[in-house]
């Protein structure tokens, strides 16, 4: 499948995950940037560990049915024809809605881009309400 000839205008969205030392934060448009280039991959859906995490509603959140609406829009408008991304070490960056549409719909794999090297967060230890979201 060919990717679509535009990439979308992306709203602005972070990758957090926990690290050593604190929270990471990566934004996702660079992400996107960073990754344009390297190739894209049929990764098995059963290699992507996130489906079996609790992975939106970590720290105490509780998922309320507005929230999981809001995760089943984004699903069902998720277009997957652009890859997901995945850190060097196989862990989403970007596209969980993907992913989840493509298990939802009884697909084997999804297409992604796999960064060789993760790159450095953008930010650490920042609250979200601090990040740019323009």
């Amino acid at each position: 499948m060919a990717e679509p000839p535009e990439t979308p205008a992306l709203r602005a969205q972070y990758h957090i995950r926990q690290g050593a030392t604190g929270s990471e934060i990566w934004d996702v448009r660079k992400l996107v940037r960073l990754a344009k280039t390297l190739p894209v991959l049929d990764v098995p859906l059963a290699e992507i560990g996130e489906l079996d995490e609790v992975y939106w509603y970590g720290g105490g959140d509780l998922p309320t049915v507005r929230s999981i609406a809001s995760h089943a829009r984004l699903m069902a408008e998720a277009d997957l024809a652009w890859p997901i991304l995945l850190s060097a070490e196989g862990r989403v960056m970007d596209g969980m809605h993907r992913v989840a549409k493509a298990a939802m719909a009884g697909e084997e794999t999804i297409r992604a881009r796999r960064f060789p090297v993760t790159p450095p967060a953008d930010y650490r230890d920042r609250d979200l309400d601090d990040l740019p979201y323009d």
